[in-house]
């Protein structure tokens, strides 16, 4: 049943509360962090994504501090990798995913692998012997792996072809993963890793499976798009098919049909969605967050236009290296250039930019105390900000003064 118009405002604060970011974080306020609280993080936003870059912390860190406040990493480590409870696998992007969610994504790792045949094919061979190696020899790295000697250029990020071969492996879920110590990815055979319930639960039909995951991400977001619900957890794969079945789920009642104000396009409300009468947000978002990785979406809703710098050259830069959104409430208020500078036990804030029609005082006073919470949570002695950015002059007075 179509519901009246949602205003701009009633849309941001449904967003931020669906993504668990609104009220009092359980570290911020001194209370023990444990996998429930991992666990409810997870069943919250579907999927955790992953990311090399180690500017600050591992991303998928970040992505939990901002909704649980300081809590222990290695306790984190431990239940993402020994839990079961959430494995990895493609999402719109590489994920920790909930792995009550594996039998409605097995289609898709199939029909992802069909977009890669003539690969397959041409290696076919190869890609047995990479198998047969893990199931004789356990979990595998590339660097155990005799490689032919074949590299290509301009393809998968010129890896070499035993890189490819477990990659191919992974996406088509002969192989599952898992992370080292060092952040590093481990190939094992799924059985040896999954849950045995998990994997003795039948695969879920294409639709079915597709309906499932595209739910889960509705609930994520609150209000959203057709586009902004099929890209949330199928990026641009399969994003046609996701937004056919978008719709389709509305007309069988699934979603609430809605529309907000300054939206465009048709909106859809997760079935039971409230609409909070104000959210207490405060949090430091990696760029690979959920609230904002798609980019269409933080510009619609928040009036935030937000690119990730790292692949651009640093004269062409506009804010910086590393820089993360600062979400207070239900607006994002401002833009950090951050890095843990660990020899010099500082967190480093190299450029802070506040966005238009924000109380600025207010703003960095509230930043400087969430630079303080991260540095502490990170071990860091000493937040050290910069002169570059319009904020950055507050933030480094009001930081001097919380010292």
């Amino acid at each position: 049943m179509p519901r009246s118009e949602l205003s701009a405002a009633q849309a941001r604060r449904i967003a931020v509360a669906a993504q668990g970011l609104a009220g009092r974080r359980p570290g911020a306020r001194g209370a023990k962090v444990d996998r429930r609280h991992f666990r409810a993080v997870v069943d919250t936003v579907g999927a955790v994504q992953l990311d090399s870059v180690n500017v600050i912390t591992r991303a998928h860190e970040l992505t939990f501090f901002a909704r649980l406040g300081p809590y222990d990493r290695g306790a984190l480590s431990e239940w993402l990798y020994r839990s079961g409870e959430v494995f990895e696998q493609l999402w719109h992007a590489a994920c920790f995913i909930d792995t009550n969610l594996h039998p409605a994504l097995r289609w898709r790792i199939t029909d992802d692998h069909e977009r890669r045949a003539r690969w397959i094919e041409e290696h076919r061979s190869y890609l047995d012997e990479v198998l047969q190696r893990a199931e004789d020899a356990g979990p595998l790295v590339p660097a155990d792996l005799r490689d032919p000697g074949t590299r290509r250029r301009g393809t998968w990020w010129d890896w070499d072809l035993a890189k490819e071969a477990l990659e191919v492996l992974f996406w088509r879920g002969d192989l599952t993963a898992y992370r080292g110590r060092n952040f590093e990815r481990f190939y094992d055979l799924p059985e040896r890793v999954l849950p045995s319930t998990t994997l003795a639960l039948p695969a879920l039909p294409e639709e079915e499976g597709r309906r499932e995951v595209l739910r889960r991400s509705a609930r994520a977001m609150g209000v959203a798009t057709a586009d902004d619900i099929a890209r949330y957890s199928y990026g641009h794969l399969n994003k046609v098919a996701a937004r056919a079945s978008v719709v389709a789920m509305a007309a069988d009642g699934e979603l609430d049909a809605t529309t907000v104000e300054g939206w465009d396009v048709p909106a859809y409300l997760y079935p039971g969605t409230k609409v909070p009468a104000r959210v207490n947000a405060r949090a430091l978002l990696a760029p690979f967050d959920s609230l904002v990785w798609e980019r269409e979406r933080p510009l619609r809703i928040f009036d935030f236009h937000y690119r990730i710098e790292i692949y651009v050259p640093a004269p062409k830069r506009i804010f910086g290296y590393y820089v993360v959104p600062f979400l207070l409430n239900d607006r994002l208020v401002a833009r950090v250039d951050l890095k843990a500078d660990r020899k010099a036990s500082a967190l480093l804030a190299r450029a802070a930019y506040s966005e238009a029609g924000v109380d600025v005082g207010w703003v960095a006073e509230e930043l400087a105390a969430e630079l303080r919470l991260m540095a502490g949570w990170l071990g860091l002695d000493d937040v050290v900000v910069t002169d570059r950015g319009d904020l950055a002059p507050l933030v480094a007075k009001a930081v001097t003064t919380r010292s």
